[in-house]
């Protein structure tokens, strides 16, 4: 009896180091968005595209609450930003979702094509590619 329980762990255990580590890009709650690039290039306020975070205070440690990452590329007219925000929740981008600006449009990692948003996002920046994009989350 013991030495079918420890074959049985081994083939358990076995399995387990078999098992792919998924995809950082992949990881957390992924929303892909246009939106207008914002703020006025200070350092209180830096140029970058709205929803995104401001940087915590030196000293401060960033928070884990809401957006957590972000990675945007400038439109070509340099007025939108082609962005994908990070949380771990995705009541993060309640604000994003619940925006009425017609320039403002939102994608759900997991849930819109990858089409569709790579055609959307290729009216704003011409040479765009999906698969060279995205945000690495600490």
């Amino acid at each position: 009896m013991q030495l079918r329980l420890l074959a049985v762990v081994v083939c358990l255990c076995g399995s387990l180091l078999a098992q792919h580590r998924v995809d950082p890009r992949n990881m957390y709650e992924r929303a892909l968005c246009l939106v207008p690039m914002v703020g006025s290039g200070t350092p209180e306020d830096p140029v970058r595209p709205q929803y995104a975070p401001l940087p915590p205070p030196p000293g401060m440690p960033p928070s884990r609450d809401g957006i957590i990452a972000f990675s945007y590329q400038v439109s070509d007219d340099g007025k939108l930003a082609l962005v994908e925000f990070v949380a771990l929740d995705r009541k993060a981008f309640k604000d994003v979702l619940a925006d009425l600006n017609p320039n403002v449009k939102v994608f759900l990692k997991g849930k819109d094509k990858r089409e569709d948003i790579e055609t959307e996002f290729k009216k704003h920046k011409k040479d765009f590619r999906l698969d060279q994009f995205g945000a690495m989350a600490p």
